[in-house]
């Protein structure tokens, strides 16, 4: 494909497919490229839980407050998967800059082994104990007994999750976006159709209430799985990589290199994740209609934040693939001009929640009580988009380097040492209520984009072997 910048031809290319080498040429164009089907792709991903929210909303509030208890540690899968899928990306992108495609797909090959492992660890203790963790996270009688077939759903079939992220990482990482988005595509369109199937039972659909969220998300999920790996392991159309037998055979210095790496970001995002499950419990002490009204606001938040994740994504994989061609100043400009990017992106979008929160919220549910807390958490954490888009960027870059411990640090300094606390002492010392919490997040937000953005002018991420 002939390299030509002009809208249209970069539009088609993002759409499509592209075999443009990203380590050369324009830094927008490559951006755009990669950023829209990423941006596509992270919206589809964020319309899973809007979608569920959705329907589930129509059940009443103590369904709603079901998903979100769920939520809070099905998450924990996600934390796993994107810390999984950090390590392909990186590791991808770097054989891909560095014209090494062989090597980048043994790379993915043993990632899909490390995939297989952690699933089948976190299915076992998620079925056994969901009615215990929903009780330990302070759910009530009522909500325990509706949430924990959703929540044994949810864990015990946590490998599309996984696989969904983690597949996906590794088209990213080769630069092969468009698949991803696909791949989204499909899984989110039959997520829509079954969703009101199973939960209210249309046709001959059996009417699951709230658990048949879990059951139509998980369809969804899995035959978006099975699409992505045909893509993977079995097309012949020149893909920019493809996982062949060859691929397969184990090696125990690779695998080893791997684990470091990801194990390292799952640990990072497994501090970020966990916080908002603290954060739940927090809101867990103002009752089931505070719940449901933070629910409801944070479904939102996520989807505008996974819309913005795509530049970030984006910038990571031209990263990874710029330090493999030995060009670190080019990835840097990367850098920086997607940070500025995603920060006016989100910071826009923040000021429209600031005036328009109300009627965002009442599109989910017309309980005063549930609006009210919704409308408040998505207009207070509105405050700090604008900063929080700049901070993606960074932390998404360091990643994308290979210097996963960099977010990590950062992580749980900001989210376990500061925004935790804050958020208690704002809620009850302070008497703040829920108020006090979003607040909490709001700031967060923007210490966190200020230390990355710092630490990422230190340019030690620059050395980071993959």
């Amino acid at each position: 494909m002939a390299e030509t910048n002009t809208v249209g031809s970069v539009l088609r290319e993002a759409v499509r497919g592209t075999d443009r080498d990203f380590t050369q040429g324009s830094i927008i164009a490559g951006l755009i490229i990669l950023a829209i089907p990423m941006t596509f792709e992270m919206a589809m991903e964020a319309v899973f839980a809007i979608v569920d929210t959705f329907f589930v909303a129509k059940l009443g509030a103590e369904a709603i407050a079901v998903v979100g208890f769920a939520e809070s540690i099905v998450v924990l899968v996600y934390a796993v998967a994107v810390g999984l899928a950090i390590g392909a990306t990186a590791t991808v992108a770097r054989r891909i800059g560095e014209k090494d495609p062989d090597g980048a797909a043994r790379s993915a090959a043993h990632m899909i082994y490390l995939g297989i492992f952690v699933s089948i660890v976190m299915a076992v203790p998620g079925v056994v104990f969901a009615a215990d963790i929903l009780r330990l996270l302070g759910a009530e009688a009522s909500v325990v007994e509706l949430g924990t077939p959703f929540m044994q759903i949810m864990m015990g079939t946590n490998a599309v999750i996984v696989f969904l992220f983690l597949l996906n990482a590794i088209f990213r990482g080769a630069g092969d976006a468009a698949i991803a988005m696909r791949v989204l595509i499909v899984a989110n369109g039959l997520n829509i159709i079954l969703d009101p199937l199973f939960i209210f039972g249309v046709g001959f659909f059996p009417e699951l209430g709230v658990t048949g969220a879990a059951v139509a998300t998980v369809i969804g999920r899995g035959i978006g799985v099975a699409y992505a790996a045909w893509a993977l392991f079995f097309r012949d159309n020149g893909g920019r990589i493809e996982i062949r037998r060859a691929h397969w055979r184990f090696d125990p210095k690779l695998i080893w290199s791997l684990i470091r790496l990801s194990s390292v970001a799952v640990l990072q995002f497994l501090i970020s994740t966990v916080s908002w499950s603290a954060l739940v419990v927090i809101m867990a002490g103002f009752g089931s209609l505070a719940i449901a009204g933070y629910q409801i606001g944070l479904r939102v938040i996520v989807f505008i934040i996974l819309l913005a994740a795509g530049i970030a994504n984006a910038s990571a994989t031209l990263v990874g693939q710029n330090l493999g061609a030995g060009k670190p100043e080019r990835a840097e400009r990367t850098v920086w001009t997607a940070g500025a990017l995603n920060a006016v992106l989100l910071g826009t979008i923040g000021i429209g929640f600031v005036f328009f929160a109300e009627a965002v919220i009442s599109v989910f549910t017309t309980d005063p009580a549930v609006l009210a807390y919704g409308k408040d958490c998505l207009r207070i954490i509105g405050y700090g988009y604008a900063l929080y888009g700049l901070g993606m960027v960074m932390e998404s870059s360091f990643n994308g380097a290979g210097d996963t411990v960099t977010p990590t640090y950062l992580n749980f300094f900001v989210f376990w040492m500061f925004e935790i606390p804050l958020a208690y002492i704002l809620a009850y010392n302070f008497n703040m209520g829920p108020q006090g919490v979003f607040w909490a997040i709001s700031i967060a937000f923007s210490v966190l984009a200020v230390v990355s953005a710092l630490l990422f002018k230190r340019g030690k991420w620059k050395k980071q072997v993959v």
